[in-house]
């Protein structure tokens, strides 16, 4: 045995194993947790079944399950980037935990690597899911992967970005019933289960421009109609995540 096998090795490990570490940790604590699974796993699941089942809402020509399809595939980015992430995100702002781990080697800039890696495994697990459902239920997809993953991607910044900010600006309690409000108010008027068509033109404009309007159409554009890329809804999105980003990272307060 030789003398230094005992000896201590002190300091930080490399940063991409520190990050993926803490990514691995956010996303075992998400998955454990029941009622984000319920936000993130059960409502879209329980509202893609019993809207392409029943006959609740005019959807247009075709099969309900191909116009709804696409719309819950965008409340699960926004259920798992934005409200499970900020309430997620504010209590541990409230407990301390944040200000803790920005004391770790880990730096601030790699926890916020860590959470937006920990949301994008969940929402793999999430597309894969629902997209079995709704292949099951009848679903007959078209278009290319690559448009529907740089919408995914796209939206999963913009809400992610609106999701941080909250979390660093709000008392916890103010995020846990924020959060909610506005994934209630934009299941009901983003186009996710009624098609924007469905409201007066100006409030359809209006409605048009926020992120998960943009995201639901762009996936439907893709995925129901086979268009190609449709820039527009992209570039809503790019605008939303770079405000939200740009917002969190200048009034996201750690304790």
């Amino acid at each position: 045995m030789s003398a230094g096998t005992y000896t201590p090795r002190p300091g930080a490990a490399p940063l991409p194993r520190m990050i993926a570490a803490q990514a691995a940790l956010e996303t075992r604590m998400l998955l454990r947790n029941g009622e984000q699974l319920l936000l993130t796993v059960v409502i879209p699941t329980l509202l893609l079944v019993l809207f392409s089942a029943v006959d609740i809402v005019d959807t247009g020509a075709g099969e309900p399950v191909d116009f709804l399809a696409p719309g819950v595939l965008a409340l699960a980015v926004m259920s798992t980037a934005f409200t499970g992430q900020a309430i997620a995100t504010g209590f541990e702002r409230r407990y301390g935990v944040l200000k803790r781990l920005g004391a770790s080697p880990l730096p601030r800039w790699g926890l916020m690597a860590a959470k937006t890696l920990s949301v994008l495994v969940t929402e793999v697990l999430q597309v894969l899911l629902l997209t079995v459902i709704a292949l099951a239920l009848g679903w007959s997809p078209e278009g290319g992967p690559f448009s529907v993953l740089l919408l995914l991607v796209l939206g999963t910044m913009a809400f992610s970005g609106l999701g941080l900010l909250m979390a660093g600006t709000l008392k916890a309690e103010a995020t846990l019933a924020a959060a909610n409000l506005v994934f209630l108010l934009l299941l009901v008027g983003g186009g996710v289960i009624v098609p924007l068509d469905r409201f007066p033109d100006a409030a359809a404009s209006v409605l048009g421009l926020l992120p998960i309007a943009a995201l639901s159409d762009g996936l439907r554009d893709v995925l129901q109609h086979g268009a190609s890329m449709p820039w527009g809804d992209a570039a809503v999105l790019a605008v939303w995540g770079g405000l939200g980003l740009g917002a969190a990272a200048r009034f996201f307060r750690w304790e």
